[in-house]
C-alpha cells in the first residue's frame, strides 16, 4: 500500500469508513504523500497527464491576450491585478507579468481583498475534494471509503446532510434510483471567496464539466483517476500516486456567482475563447517570428484549438463595482 494509503487505512481502522472527500484530500494534498505534493513531476511527457498550462508559451500568450481585452474594456485601471487560483508551479507568471500577479493555491497564498482585475483559474475546481453520493431507496446516501481485505472499497453510508442535499436537488436533474453524484461544496466556498475579494472585474474559470441539463450523461458519476496519461474509473487504488478529478458542475458555479454579485457573461468552449484572443492579430503573437520554434508553436495551437479546445469550457463572470449601473457593459467576445 502507498504511504498515503497507509495513512488513510489507519484512519479507517480507527474511525470506520471515511467520507470520500477525506480520501481525496489526503490522496491529493497530504503535505508529504499527496499526489500534488510529492517530488516526482506528474505533468508532461513522463508524468500522468498534460494540462493546457503545459502547452506553453502559446496558452499563456493567448490567455494574456484575452485578459488584456478585459483590462481595456475596464478602461485600463492602474491597479489591475490578476489572481491565479490553483497556480501550482506558477507557469502563468510570465504571461501575466504586465499586471500585478498574485498566485494562490488551495493551501498557500492569500487572496488579496477589494482588488480590481481578474481571478483566473485553469483546472482548479475539478481537483477540489468532493463527496460522492448514491441515490438509493428514494434518498441520497454518502458513499464512504472502507477497508475490505486490506484494500479500499466503497461503503454506502448515511443519508447526506442538509447542505449536500440542497446541492444535489438544486444543481442536478431530478434524481434516479442507482445513480451516482458528486457534491463539490468547496467549489461553492471558493467562488464565494473570489466574489467577496473582487471589488470590480472578472472571474475567468477554465475547466471541464457539465450543466444541470447535461448531468444525465453521467449515471455513474464523473470521478476519474489519471496515471501515465490513462484515465481510470477506479479512484481508490494507488492513493497519492494518481490524480483524482470530478467534472465541474457549471450550473452550481453560475447560480452561486449570481447570488454573490457575479453576473454570467460568457459560457463557451476553450476554443472559442482562444479564437477571440488570437484572431485580432491572426495569432501572430502566439506563433512568434518564423524560425525553429514556429512549428512547435503551431502544433501547440492545434492541440489547444482542436483537442483541449473542444473538451474544456470557459465561464466568464463579471463583478460590477459600486456606482456602476452596468449600462456600458460591452459584449464579451
Amino acid at each position: 500500500m502507498t504511504p498515503a494509503g497507509e495513512l488513510l487505512a489507519a484512519e479507517i481502522r480507527r474511525d470506520g469508513p471515511i467520507p470520500f472527500r477525506r480520501f481525496m484530500e489526503v490522496a491529493l494534498y497530504h503535505p508529504q504523500h499527496g499526489y500534488y505534493r510529492r517530488a516526482p513531476d506528474p505533468f508532461g511527457k513522463h508524468g500522468d497527464f498534460f494540462t493546457a498550462e503545459q502547452i506553453q508559451p502559446v496558452f499563456g500568450i493567448l490567455m494574456a491576450a484575452r485578459i488584456r481585452q478585459l483590462y481595456r474594456q475596464m478602461g485600463g485601471p492602474r491597479d489591475f491585478t490578476v489572481v491565479e487560483v490553483g497556480a501550482g508551479r506558477r507557469e502563468m507568471a510570465d504571461a501575466f507579468a504586465e499586471w500585478n500577479y498574485v498566485p494562490v493555491d488551495i493551501d498557500s497564498g492569500a487572496m488579496p481583498q477589494n482588488f480590481v482585475g481578474v481571478v483566473f483559474s485553469n483546472e482548479f475546481f475539478d481537483a477540489l475534494p468532493v463527496d460522492a453520493a448514491l441515490y438509493q431507496n428514494g434518498a441520497f446516501h454518502n458513499q464512504r471509503v472502507a477497508l475490505t481485505g486490506g484494500a479500499f472499497s466503497w461503503h454506502t453510508g448515511e443519508v447526506v446532510g442538509e447542505a449536500a442535499h440542497h446541492y444535489l436537488r438544486r444543481y442536478y436533474l431530478p434524481p434516479e434510483e442507482g445513480r451516482w453524484y458528486e457534491v463539490n461544496l468547496q467549489a461553492i466556498s471558493w467562488l464565494q471567496r473570489m466574489a467577496a475579494a473582487l471589488s470590480k472585474g472578472y472571474v475567468l474559470s477554465i475547466d471541464y464539466g457539465f450543466t444541470r441539463a447535461e448531468s444525465l450523461r453521467f449515471p455513474a458519476g464523473t470521478l476519474m483517476g489519471y496515471r501515465r496519461h490513462t484515465a481510470r474509473e477506479d479512484v481508490l487504488t494507488d492513493a497519492g500516486l494518481r490524480d483524482i478529478t470530478a467534472h465541474v458542475n457549471f450550473t452550481a458555479l453560475q447560480e452561486t456567482g449570481a447570488s454573490c454579485g457575479l453576473a454570467n457573461q460568457l459560457f463557451e468552449t476553450l476554443a472559442q475563447t482562444l479564437l477571440a484572443a488570437g484572431e485580432p492579430d491572426q495569432f501572430a503573437a502566439a506563433l512568434g517570428a518564423a524560425g525553429p520554434d514556429e512549428l512547435r508553436r503551431r502544433m501547440q495551437l492545434k492541440t489547444l484549438l482542436f483537442g483541449m479546445g473542444e473538451t474544456f469550457r470557459v465561464l466568464l463572470q463579471e463583478k460590477i463595482g459600486e456606482g456602476d449601473d452596468g449600462e456600458n457593459r460591452r459584449k464579451k467576445s
